[in-house]
């Protein structure tokens, strides 16, 4: 994989990660993401984070630890994930082996007017990553490579795993899922088999 700029959809690579996402959890991070998400269609498993910016990693982590069995995802951004970086030694200290975090990385701030941002500069995630001490660590810039990895997704035995999907820059139109957040913590929180009253 090449460290060049990619020209990787993210609406495609994020419509290919969840394709067939069976009992996977996921945790958006604030923005593209939870647009990207929404748009490859709602699903009462998704947990979409419209503020906390650099919280999406921390939320899939606590939901990783009460439900052990189910595979959970955080897809997040560039951006977002370099707000909470201290998530990842977190992440990487209480070793959950059923937590993912994928960061869609197009190396800018897109929700504040494309600024170049860290990564964007040279900052490697994925590096950062597996100096915290996550088990198993990705780079991916490709759909095809998106569909090979698509199956450790729901291996809930062999995480944390970080994987960086290399996106191109750029904003699709929004597709703006739920905003309603006492809605999407019950919607959620059903979901999981839970009473809400």
């Amino acid at each position: 994989m090449s460290d060049a700029t990619s020209t990787l959809d993210r609406r495609a690579a994020v419509k290919t990660l969840l394709t067939d996402r069976k009992d996977l959890l996921v945790v958006t991070g604030l923005g593209s993401p939870s647009y990207d998400v929404f748009a490859a269609g709602d699903h009462n498993g998704n947990f979409y984070l419209w503020g906390a910016m650099g919280g999406a990693a921390m939320v899939g982590l606590g939901i990783a630890l009460a439900q052990p069995k189910r595979p959970v995802l955080v897809l997040t951004g560039d951006g977002e994930q370099l707000m909470g970086l201290g998530s990842l030694l977190t992440i990487a200290v209480h070793k959950p082996a059923n937590l993912a975090v994928a960061v869609l990385d197009n190396g800018h701030f897109g929700e504040t007017g494309m600024q170049k941002s860290h990564a964007g500069l040279g900052s490697r995630l994925e590096v950062i990553a597996q100096g915290a001490g996550f088990l198993a660590v990705d780079v991916i810039d490709d759909l095809k490579e998106i569909s090979d990895y698509r199956g450790k997704l729901h291996d809930v035995t062999s995480g944390p795993r970080f994987v960086r999907i290399k996106i191109a820059h750029g904003n699709p139109e929004r597709a703006l899922p739920p905003r309603d957040g006492a809605y999407m913590k019950n919607r959620f929180r059903q979901h999981l088999g839970f009473a809400v009253t």
